[in-house]
């Protein structure tokens, strides 16, 4: 299968010969000129890598401009020659997806005749600002990533650094250690990824495909504004990175990290006293190594890291009742089949994860440069998705393996034109086996919470579904990518196009297809074993509350291929003045094939026209035209000052997660769900507006203030008529303000800090994302009703984020990253998840709940030593929510059948009264205010897995780093 779909991906290189996406290289643009500032052209530029002598020439044109494009991340010698004029000589640093400004200036040469000494030297300057790009971005490099506490040892986690950021939880439980990066109000799921210029998105579900340890990473960019024409499958945010490579000099690391449950604060909401502390242990081991494999000419660079992990659930009191109490009455010999159920004081979940990577870089001559990289990620969990009201037979022993390869070429036709090439191969295996196959499982209230990582189960047999999606038991994900694009710079254009082909032969994956009955129960099993009337009612309540899935093909395939063409050019119309304009053609074959069908093929296709819909297939949308238009202007003439203003369309197909069921469907077979894609299906598209302004004061000192404006439409909706349907018509908007400070102190003291002000609504029904799968519709019949359209689950009014580094003396080092920000937006829904509450008769809105507000601080105390020029030794101590305080986030009870309110208003979905002696309620309080409802569900960090650290109290990590 592999050797077959390799030669199809072969053949389709050779039809698409060239091709592009995001470019994780940097630029170098400039003047030369004489010391009364006239242009001096023809001068002859030489850019030369400081660590591995890689070479790139051009020639001024007749103003004396300049610009040299994909350059490699890192340092450079550069050399500038002209006739009559003496050489001028510095080093500048090139960053990530960033254009670099230089200023030449050429003195004359002393006449040969004359004996004189020499008086001013030519000389180089740069600005530390981007003058000619409208991309809206934050550059994150390795020093940062090894500088700054991490949690969980996730490079995502200091994404956060870029202005418009925010952390999330990504909504795929199968992939629960790659965070996610949260840009325009959205779920991250939107954003596109790319590693070494290779595709790294997630298809199936959106997000990482494959996670890289920080210390494999160089840099990475954070855009949140892609004003570009070589960016798309996104609605505008984008993140790019490049790995580390090796130089002359070699150069490594080695590392531990430790932590453990002596280090780590109670938490108090899954965790009270007086139980035994959860168990918890972690540890780290890193090791990197690269240098010359021949001076001058080839390099490698190896990174691998190991996590060895001993998590664990530690039951609260309250669920260890409920689990007691579901133990007599299985004794008691009403659960049928089951005779006796083991209540554990706490459950371990061990997890174990291996990351590598390798990479060669070769210089073939002057003009060429191949590099080679391929990486892999495999770990494996046990009880995965067990979670705090879960027993263990919920879990399942998850198995992921990921494996990407990159092979990259950059070639120098003239000083003008460059070509760059890569071939980009992945692959993903999953698998998740139950702890339990007993065919059924048993859901109690007290168990299911909006965010509920195990689904609804108490007992039994795990659904692999929770309330907010189903996920899938198998996902194999095969992808290649061939990439060509060809560039033209000069001093005043820098155009560039590409054509950007992937074939993604396997995108499949399975369902668990065996029939099971999930028993869904009004009350708790304390209320069951309070006497023996309520114990009688156990069995009834048994036979009333079952819903079986019946056995049915639960696979589903797709083979699909995407196409994008663009032109981008940057026109620098004056020494002021750059427009940057361009446009971009992308689309997706097989979009709506499935296992070779398409949805011609669904059983329920002919109930189209009962919802009011044409009995057609859905076809590919070819109208796929996003043009790009920005324009960067420096006032004055100290080029410390940019005013950016741009415009893009962007395309974005949605992540296939959302319409498996569909997918499904065409298998046939027994019980198929009843499920269609709507046939007047449009590709969901963003309209991207920014301004800004940014200033550098000096070279350590910027700030800049820029404005975003985004508007989505035909985003996905699920129909709930007799059959789903699901649709693209839903629409949202984005609106921001975001201010960022960076600078340094006298060496002794550097900060970065952000503020962002936004606001971000969509349509939806139990919950709001823009463009994610899990929005539905209440009414099929109104699905644009009252309370309907409000806040997306990331709508954060107010965020603020401080980092930085002080040097203190003692020669200790302390690094912060500090988090605050306003409170989000949750939902309450009735008893079976499928609208939202009531309160005294009145719905309530996608707005009517706000959680807390969310405030973190993490910070990093480390002393390091040097050994003369090349070892250092850094120990470290890191501290996680130092405030220790507890952050529950937006996640509160979700779930009206959670809430301490009588039977009745949980039956009616219309809460009236709190139960001031719940479960009892014999004593009664009106609900007059809707915070009365609030009722803190657990840790922000849900889905990031158990042992983590984002929304916990305080938690401490020990270690060593040795860097050569």
């Amino acid at each position: 299968m592999f050797r077959k779909s390799l030669l199809v991906a072969l053949s389709a290189m050779v039809l698409a010969a060239l091709l592009h996406a995001q470019n994780p290289r940097g630029s170098l643009r400039g003047a030369v000129q004489d010391a009364t500032g006239a242009r001096i052209p023809s001068a002859k530029i030489v850019v030369q890598s400081v660590d591995s002598r890689m070479q790139r020439e051009a020639t001024s044109e007749d103003r004396g401009e300049f610009r040299l494009d994909d350059l490699l991340p890192g340092s450079y010698r550069i050399t500038v020659s002209a006739i009559g004029f003496l050489p001028a000589e510095a080093h500048v640093s090139v960053a990530v997806s960033s254009v670099r400004e230089v200023t030449v200036t050429l003195q004359p040469a002393a006449p040969a005749e004359t004996v004189s000494v020499q008086g001013q030297n030519s000389s180089i300057t740069t600005q530390p600002i981007d003058l000619v790009s409208v991309v809206h971005q934050g550059v994150i490099t390795s020093q940062d990533l090894q500088t700054l506490p991490l949690a969980a040892r996730s490079f995502a986690n200091i994404a956060y650094l870029a202005p418009g950021t925010e952390p999330v939880e990504p909504s795929d439980p199968t992939k629960a250690r790659i965070t996610a990066v949260s840009t325009g109000g959205s779920s991250g799921l939107n954003n596109d990824l790319s590693v070494d210029g290779g595709d790294n998105s997630d298809d199936w579900i959106g997000g990482f495909l494959q996670n890289f340890s920080p210390d494999a990473i160089q840099e990475f960019a954070v855009r949140t504004a892609n004003e570009d024409a070589d960016t798309g499958g996104t609605t505008a945010g984008s993140i790019v990175i490049t790995t580390r490579r090796g130089t002359n000099d070699w150069h490594g690391t080695a590392a531990f990290y430790e932590r453990a449950a002596a280090l780590n604060a109670r938490f108090p909401v899954e965790n009270p006293a007086p139980n035994p502390k959860q168990p918890f242990s972690r540890q780290n081991y890193v090791g990197t190594l690269g240098g010359p494999v021949a001076r001058d000419k080839l390099w490698f660079f190896t990174s691998f890291e190991y996590v060895h992990e001993n998590a664990s659930i530690a039951y609260s009191p309250n669920n260890l009742a409920q689990f007691n109490a579901l133990a007599q009455i299985a004794a008691d010999g009403l659960v049928p089949s089951v005779p006796s159920i083991t209540v554990p004081q706490n459950v371990p979940i061990p997890f174990r994860d291996y990351l590598g990577s390798l990479r060669f870089d070769w210089a073939q001559t002057t003009k060429s440069q191949w590099f080679l990289r391929t990486s892999e990620d495999s770990y494996l969990t046990h009880n995965a998705l067990v979670a705090q009201a879960t027993l263990p037979s919920t879990g399942l022993t998850t198995h992921n393996n990921y494996w990407n390869s990159v092979i990259g070429s950059t070639y120098s036709f003239s000083p003008t034109w460059l070509g760059t090439f890569v071939f980009d191969a992945s692959l993903l295996h999953l698998t998740q086996a139950r702890n339990s196959t007993l065919g059924f499982a048993l859901a109690f209230p007290f168990s299911s919470t909006t965010l509920t990582v195990s689904g609804f189960e108490t007992y039994g047999d795990n659904q692999f579904a929770t309330p907010i999606t189903l996920f899938p038991s198998l996902r194999n994900q095969e992808k290649y990518q061939f990439r060509y694009d060809l560039g033209h710079a000069t001093g005043d254009h820098s155009f560039k196009f590409g054509v950007n082909f992937i074939h993604e032969p396997v995108l499949a994956g399975a369902f668990p297809g065996n029939q099971e009955t999930l028993y869904s129960f009004r009350n708790d099993p304390t209320f069951y074993t309070l006497n023996a009337a309520n114990l009688a009612q156990f069995p009834i309540d048994y036979a009333n509350g079952a819903s079986t899935t019946p056995t049915s093909d639960g696979s589903f395939s797709q083979n699909i291929q995407r196409l994008a063409l663009y032109a981008q050019d940057s026109w620098r119309l004056s020494r002021h003045l750059t427009l940057n304009y361009g446009l971009r053609w992308q689309t997706t074959f097989g979009l709506f094939i499935a296992s070779g069908h398409d949805q011609t093929s669904n059983p329920s296709f002919s109930l189209l026209p009962s919802f009011g819909l044409p009995e057609r297939a859905p076809h590919d949308d070819r109208r796929q035209f996003g043009p790009r238009l920005g324009l960067a202007y420096s006032p004055g003439t100290s080029g410390r000052t940019v005013i950016r203003t741009g415009f893009g369309l962007f395309y974005n197909d949605l992540a296939q997660n959302g319409w498996a069921a569909a997918f499904q469907a065409v298998n046939g077979g027994a019980n198929p769900p009843a499920a269609l894609i709507d046939p007047d299906y449009k590709t969901p598209y963003a309209l991207h507006a920014t301004a800004g302004v940014q200033h550098a004061f000096n070279s350590n000192w910027t700030a800049s203030a820029d404005y975003t404006h985004e508007e989505g439409n035909h985003a996905y909706r699920a129909y709930p008529f007799a059959a789903t349907v699901f649709r693209s018509d839903n629409r949202s908007s984005y609106n921001a303000l975001m201010l960022h400070l960076q600078g340094n102190v006298s060496k002794r003291f550097n900060l970065v800090a952000n503020y962002t002000f936004s606001k971000a609504q969509t349509w939806g029904c139990v919950l709001g994302e823009l463009f994610d799968y899990v929005n539905g519709v209440c009414n099929p019949l109104n699905p644009f009703g009252p309370g309907d359209y409000g806040p997306s689950g990331e709508d954060v009014r107010h965020r603020f984020v401080l980092a930085g580094t002080v040097y203190i003396p003692g020669g200790f080092e302390l690094s912060n990253l500090f988090q605050a920000e306003s409170a989000r937006p949750f939902t309450i829904t009735t008893a079976d998840n499928s609208q939202r509450i009531s309160v005294n008769g009145a719905p309530t809105a996608l707005d009517a709940f706000r959680g807390t507000p969310y405030i973190q601080m993490d910070l990093r105390v480390t002393r390091p030593f040097r050994f003369g020029e090349r070892l250092e030794v850094r120990p470290f101590a890191e501290f996680f929510n130092l405030l220790n305080r507890n952050n529950p986030g937006a996640n509160y009870v979700g779930n009206i059948s959670l809430l301490p309110v009588p039977q009745s208003d949980i039956a009616s979905g219309n809460a009236t009264h709190i139960c001031l002696d719940f479960p009892t309620c014999t004593q009664l309080q009106p609900i007059t205010s809707l915070q009365q409802l609030e009722i803190p569900a657990g840790g922000l960090g849900d889905f990031f897995g158990p042992g983590t650290t984002v929304g916990i109290p305080l938690a401490a990590q020990l270690g060593v780093r040795v860097n050569f």
